[in-house]
Order: C-alpha cells, then structure tokens, then sequence
C-alpha cells in the first residue's frame, strides 16, 4: 500500500511551479490522455486557490530550461531531454530531473 503525504500550503510562503500549458500538451495524442488522467490544470487551480486563501505566493515559471540549473549550485549544466538524471559536475550534486 501507497502511504500518501499530504502537504500543506501553510508551510510555504512561496510555491514555484512551472507554467506548463496543458491545453498545448494535451494536442500530442501520445500523452493527452495520462495528462488529463493526472489532472495537471485542476491541481494548479486548486494550488492558487488554496495558497490565495493562505496568504501564500504561487509563481508560474517559463518551463524553458528548468531542469538545466543545478539546485544545489546553482550552475548551469546543459542536458537533453533524454538524460534523466541531474549530475553537477561542479558540487557533485545527484538527483532525478524529475
């Protein structure tokens, strides 16, 4: 069995996500239907209203390149699309681009 945690905007004064553009997404007849299963506009919906109603800040980024800096240097290290795993050649940082 699955143990989901549940998280709360309370603990977050600021929530970054990227501003993805579903309805595009949605044209590529491969992943429409896992996108719309996985509901990705309805929980950014939900997110905003939440984090609104808390006092919270939600920031949409461009998607462009998100996954190329790494979080823990902050140094850019150029991948493509196929490379799964982040390793920053400059802190030695490891972790799944996803």
């Amino acid at each position: 069995m699955t143990k989901v945690r549940c998280l709360s905007v309370d603990g977050y004064q600021t929530i970054v996500i990227e501003d993805l553009q579903v309805s595009n997404m949605v044209r590529n007849h491969c992943l429409a239907f896992a996108i719309a299963d996985a509901s990705w506009g309805m929980f950014r919906q939900v997110l905003e209203t939440k984090a609104g109603s808390a006092a919270r800040r939600v920031i949409a980024v461009r998607p462009h390149c998100t996954s190329q800096n790494c979080s823990s240097c902050g140094e850019y290290v150029a991948k493509s699309l196929g490379v799964r795993t982040h390793v920053c050649p400059f802190c030695g940082y490891l972790a799944d681009r996803d």
